[in-house]
């Protein structure tokens, strides 16, 4: 928001106040100045300030609501306009106005009234002059005017020709009325363009006239013109989540429904009127204005906040002024003096040191408990002028086992040669996988409903980079998975998910490069679980909800030893490859944390061997054997005949090429021998070697290579 300093002058004084020093206190209290612009209108420069607001503050989108803002940051009083104490006698008429019954759900407030003898629609130049400094074009008609007011005052009005009004309704006596009607299906707005209508469209009526979508754009139709001699003016207050929605099913908003979204109160709608009918007769000075149409809801009774010292204290800390070793503390005079330039009223029990504070309506939405009345105390005085201070630490905490559970399982990703990977936990309905859990009132479709697998995000992520050249993806994820419904209840679990594979690698010097296949992707999951000490077994995958992205004849389930289902792991569909232009060596794996969690907390007993204090002897063997022959089965053979001295056998090298028979492989073995007892002698050792040979020549018909 561009607020003119100068405008702000007619209610707070700033003469004698630094800019710099109205900056940082702006910025201190919340409110953010963005810029520090220089306006020249007619060869004279105006400082404007680019102010941007918190969210839950409308009442400060305003001259007149920043300026109160100010006015409490400098400990001054207000200044009030003239038009403020004007009524044009409308207060005891507002008593024998016909009302019209509104739900609060639906409008909170509205008042209308009709202007004649609307001979000049020219705006005066003076007006124009603060329009500019507010960043906003003349027109020189009517919009000038809602311009103004929506800049002074907050308050957003729509204007409509009240003789073509009667026109239409061919009726000199005009009812307003708000209302859902089934039958009125399309509307041709004041832009131009036609709308489609649902009866969840809220609609205002003139009889049977629709003159607007309530609260958003009013009808081409009744649209006032240059030769316009006489409005109706409608000043409402519409429920902020209802414009909301409503603009959203149209796709269209307007300067007015922002206004509405940001959730308006009623305190100061009359004033504004009174401002605009003043506005108006500057250069009609015969106009008529008649109150028309009221509509005012009760306000809700708002029950005063308790406001303790003692919890003032707890929050905001001892202030700057505290000596080295005794802390002194925001006084109880400064915190009435506090509420009372925010005009609140207060009831203080000075024996107690209690506070009893009534919030005004136009704050009620911000202010509800006792924690935001405190946060007011220290924006006024100012969260600098408090003593920074961190809390004493007595003990370090501890890791829980689900921080350790998490730190040993990235650990042993990152070696396996995986990035971690960060996904949003709202997705679309459909993802490959159905997610059940929709959300009731989404920003943006792509993000309707929580997540029910952290694949088809690991999917996209992948398909984003291959678009990008960058193939070699290989990436994990931890993340909030949700099961069931809003009837029977929501189940929230966390899963670790990954993906790797996609690209032609050698698994040793002497490979040329190429995909991986299904079982060495199928060996490192195994690796994953061997170096978290878990044991798991197999079983072929009978399940359907991940079978758009996992290939159905290679994939599997992976359970624990007591039976529970830890996981999936699978290449990716062939069909879903070639859709997405995917490598098809692509393996994803999603697991169950929490039950990854469990199993390594129950495995914490670690059993150590004793070490030997007798050295080892180291023997070498290289044979050449059958490609057939299964590696497992050899060592468990050479182990049995090994003697109990042989204590390990590690594969050094494996190698085929044009030296090495066809079907045959070329081994080397690291043979380590090693006695608890005595120092083995190199003769007997070379004895059980010899025999192995042997064993290798009758057995497997291997080639022993010296």
């Amino acid at each position: 928001m561009q607020i003119s300093l100068k405008w702000v002058t007619e209610f707070v004084d700033l003469e004698t106040v630094n800019l710099n020093s109205l900056i940082e206190k702006l910025t201190l209290s919340g409110f953010e100045v963005e810029k520090i612009l220089e306006v020249e209108i007619n060869n004279k420069k105006t400082v404007t300030l680019d102010i941007s607001a918190t969210a839950n503050r409308s009442d400060s989108l305003s001259i007149q609501g920043i300026s109160l803002e100010i006015s409490a940051l400098l400990n001054q009083v207000p200044q009030v306009s003239s038009y403020s104490t004007k009524t044009f006698n409308w207060d005891h008429k507002i008593k024998n106005l016909s009302e019209i019954s509104l739900a609060e759900d639906e409008c909170l407030g509205f008042i209308s009234i009709t202007v004649e003898n609307l001979n000049t629609l020219t705006s005066p130049d003076w007006l124009k002059k603060k329009l500019i400094a507010s960043g906003i074009r003349p027109e020189d008609n009517l919009i000038d005017f809602q311009n103004y007011i929506l800049l002074e005052t907050g308050y957003p009005f729509e204007f409509y020709d009240l003789d073509k009004i009667y026109y239409k309704t061919n009726s000199s006596k005009v009812t307003l009325n708000l209302t859902y009607d089934q039958s009125i299906k399309k509307f041709l707005a004041n832009d131009g363009i036609e709308y489609k209508l649902n009866d969840s469209i809220l609609i205002l009526k003139a009889n049977e006239l629709p003159i607007s979508i309530a609260g958003i754009i009013s009808s081409q139709d009744i649209y006032w013109s240059k030769t316009t001699k006489s409005l109706l003016i409608e000043g409402s207050i519409f429920n902020s989540t209802k414009i909301r929605q409503q603009t959203r099913m149209l796709g269209l908003r307007t300067t007015r429904s922002s206004r509405y979204e940001k959730s308006l109160k009623s305190t100061n709608l009359l004033n504004s009127f009174y401002k605009l009918v003043s506005l108006l007769r500057i250069s009609n000075p015969n106009l008529i204005c008649k109150l028309h149409t009221l509509a005012q809801p009760s306000e809700k009774i708002i029950v005063p906040i308790t406001l303790e010292y003692e919890n003032v204290n707890k929050v905001l800390g001892p202030v700057n002024s505290s000596f080295q070793n005794i802390d002194t503390y925001i006084s109880p005079d400064i915190i009435t003096n506090s509420l009372k330039r925010l005009k609140f009223e207060i009831n203080y029990d000075e024996k107690n040191l209690v506070w009893q504070v009534k919030i005004p309506h136009l704050r009620s939405d911000d202010i509800v408990r006792e924690i935001d009345l405190i946060e007011e105390i220290g924006r006024l005085y100012g969260f600098n002028n408090f003593l920074t201070r961190l809390p004493t630490t007595k003990t370090i905490g501890r890791e829980d086992y689900n921080y350790q559970t998490r730190k040993k399982l990235t650990s042993c990703l990152l070696t396996l040669g995986l990035n971690e990977l960060i996904q949003y936990s709202l997705v679309e309905e459909k993802t490959y996988i159905h997610n059940d859990i929709k959300l009731i009132n989404p920003l943006v479709k792509d993000y309707s409903n929580l997540r029910s697998s952290l694949l088809p995000n690991l999917v996209k992520t992948v398909q984003e980079n291959v678009k990008k050249s960058n193939s070699a993806i290989e990436g994990f994820e931890y993340g909030h998975v949700f099961f069931g419904n809003f009837l029977k209840g929501i189940t929230e679990k966390e899963y670790v998910a990954g993906v790797f594979g996609g690209v032609k690698t050698k698994l040793s010097w002497y490979d040329s490069p190429r995909l991986l296949d299904w079982f060495e992707a199928k060996g490192r999951i195994e690796e994953l679980f061997k170096k978290l000490n878990i044991i798991i077994y197999w079983k072929v995958s009978t399940s359907l909800k991940k079978q758009n992205i996992l290939h159905p004849y290679c994939t599997a389930e992976l359970y624990l030893t007591n039976g529970n289902k830890l996981g999936d792991f699978g290449q990716v569909h062939p069909i879903l490859a070639n859709k997405l232009n995917l490598p098809i060596d692509l393996y994803f794996f999603e697991f169950d944390f929490e039950l990854i969690q469990n199993q390594i907390q129950r495995n914490k007993l670690v059993i150590y061997q004793e070490y030997s204090s007798y050295p080892k002897i180291i023997k070498d063997l290289s044979f050449i054997i059958h490609s057939q022959t299964s590696f497992e089965n050899l060592k468990k053979i050479l182990y049995l005949n090994g003697s109990k001295f042989l204590t390990k056998i590690n594969l050094l090298d494996e190698y085929r090429g044009t030296s090495i028979p066809e079907n045959h492989t070329s081994l080397c073995l690291q043979l380590i021998f090693q006695s608890d007892e005595k120092t083995l002698q190199t003769k007997k050792v070379e004895n059980i070697v010899n025999n192995l040979k042997t064993l290798l020549t009758n057995k497997f018909k291997a080639t022993i290579r010296i």
